[in-house]
């Protein structure tokens, strides 16, 4: 009798019990822990979906209409035309420093094609610092303090580079023009890195 007893406790113990479930990891996260998990509101009113990079380099940059900063624009339109097979640029305007990108979503994007012909996609007004960061840059924040650069937006125009499966690279200083004619040697070294990734 106590055997039986004893049974019907245990499968009735078991059917209250939910199975254990393991998350396995690999050396590469997964899409959905990478950048490459985000959408984000384009500029002229769209949606910027990430995954649809995979495949390419990710240059994320913090931008500024009214920033020293600003011509790099230039620098980072012939990037993109030169190497648009191989990287993708994504600017966020954002006027976390200095109020330097106080225009509207319309006047920042007349600025952008008027003044410097910007096709790369460009997303709608965030913050990049601060208690309201955006989500996805405070993603960006979190990894690459992960790999040792802490605090690493000091300014706009940062930099951030991400491989073809989303995973954080490096970061470029708000500084460092990323252009081959650049005389500054922080900015001819920025070039020169960003070069190995895209061979």
């Amino acid at each position: 009798m106590q055997k039986i007893i004893v049974i019907a406790s245990l499968i009735l113990l078991s059917s209250f019990t939910k199975p254990v479930t393991y998350k396995v990891f690999t050396s590469k996260p997964p899409a959905e822990e990478s950048i490459l998990k985000f959408k984000v509101q384009a500029l002229d009113g769209g949606t910027i979906d990430f995954s649809q990079f995979k495949g390419k380099k990710i240059l994320v940059v913090n931008t500024a209409s009214k920033c020293g900063n600003t011509p790099q624009y230039d620098d980072l339109e012939k990037l993109y035309e030169k190497y648009k097979d191989k990287l993708v640029i994504v600017g966020f305007p954002a006027n976390n420093f200095g109020a330097q990108e106080p225009g509207t979503r319309i006047e920042i994007a007349e600025f952008c094609k008027k003044n410097y012909g910007v096709t790369f996609p460009m997303a709608d007004k965030v913050s990049v610092k601060g208690d309201d960061i955006a989500p996805i840059y405070k993603y960006i924040v979190e990894e690459a303090e992960k790999h040792g650069f802490k605090d690493p937006i000091e300014w706009n125009f940062t930099k951030f580079l991400f491989d073809e499966n989303g995973n954080f690279l490096t970061v470029y200083h708000n500084k460092a023009r990323l252009s081959a004619g650049t005389q500054d040697p922080r900015g001819k070294a920025a070039y020169e890195d960003l070069m190995k990734y895209l061979k």
